[in-house]
């Protein structure tokens, strides 16, 4: 007689279906990190580190190049170190001080009360053309008119309005930088009429608006200048484009706060690095460590 043994290590289609989900959400698990968006966002965490990294050490040198320029205060002792160097000229320096205009300063044409040294008056004109390719109306706007007026102006130390020392801003429009403050900003609406819109459609031009726009120096504010100081007759001191092709620049502010601004800069960038930096690697690390712990448990 043949006897027939129960066979207790034989799986039901139920319980082995529910095993093989199991081995899969764990095989899923392990392999999480190894999906593609994990190994692309640890790849662009140090490839952004890398690249602020980068950014970091040229505002570093951009920094210490500045450094190395010599700062003075429109100052009694700016001016006997002119007297005292050679030529009565220094090549390349940073002068600090208030802008005071030599005579009569320019006055503002809408804001009362305000004036400066150098102004700026800018209109602009908004129109609409009908592309017949887009069948659509295309903004554009056209510089119709500018206009800049300038007094000669010099700096004087700060905390002093009225100063036997100056140093007098030479060529002030040939300076770099953003000196000038917007004081002033209207835009005007075109009207427009029956007859006028008939006409823009069949001209296919049309006014929009007109942007009216004053900016100005303004006299009193603080102002950073890298230039060429030469002394003239041993008590006129002069700001102007080195001859040597190096940048004449002009800031509109004390050279502390310009300094500090850089090094504000050199932080931000420093502190990206870092941030990235740390992610990518707490990325890695936690692949690293998901993959030593599947092979032990293999």
């Amino acid at each position: 007689m043949i006897i027939f043994k129960k066979n207790t290590h034989t799986k039901t289609p139920l319980k082995r279906a529910s095993h093989i989900a199991t081995d899969c959400a764990e095989t899923e698990m392990s392999d999480s990190l190894l999906n593609p968006l994990t190994v692309i966002c640890t790849g662009s965490c140090f490839a952004f580190s890398g690249l602020f990294y980068k950014l970091y050490c040229e505002k570093k040198l951009e920094i210490q190049k500045l450094k190395e320029i010599p700062n003075f205060q429109a100052d009694h002792h700016l001016l006997r170190i002119l007297n005292a160097s050679s030529n009565k000229r220094l090549n390349y320096v940073a002068v600090e001080g208030l802008v005071q205009a030599v005579g009569e300063p320019i006055s503002s044409q809408y804001v009362p009360r305000c004036y400066g040294v150098i102004q700026k008056i800018t209109v602009n004109e908004h129109w609409k053309y009908w592309n017949s390719l887009l069948k659509s109306w295309v903004s554009k706007k056209v510089n119709k008119k500018q206009t800049t007026n300038t007094v000669p102006f010099s700096l004087i130390q700060p905390g002093s309005y009225i100063s036997e020392v100056s140093v007098r801003v030479d060529s002030p429009l040939e300076a770099s930088g953003d000196y000038l403050k917007q004081v002033h900003k209207r835009l005007r609406h075109a009207k427009e009429g029956l007859v006028d819109v008939v006409l823009q459609e069949l001209s296919g031009e049309k006014p929009v608006a007109q942007e009216e726009r004053e900016e100005l120096l303004r006299v009193g504010v603080s102002l950073t200048g890298f230039g060429e100081l030469v002394l003239e007759q041993d008590k006129i001191m002069r700001l102007q484009p080195p001859k040597d092709g190096r940048s004449y620049v002009l800031i509109p502010s004390d050279y502390k706060s310009f300094m500090q601004r850089h090094e504000n800069s050199a932080n931000m960038w420093k502190g990206l690095t870092a941030l990235f930096g740390i992610t990518g690697f707490t990325l890695l690390a936690a692949f690293i460590h998901s993959s030593l712990k599947d092979k032990k448990t293999s």
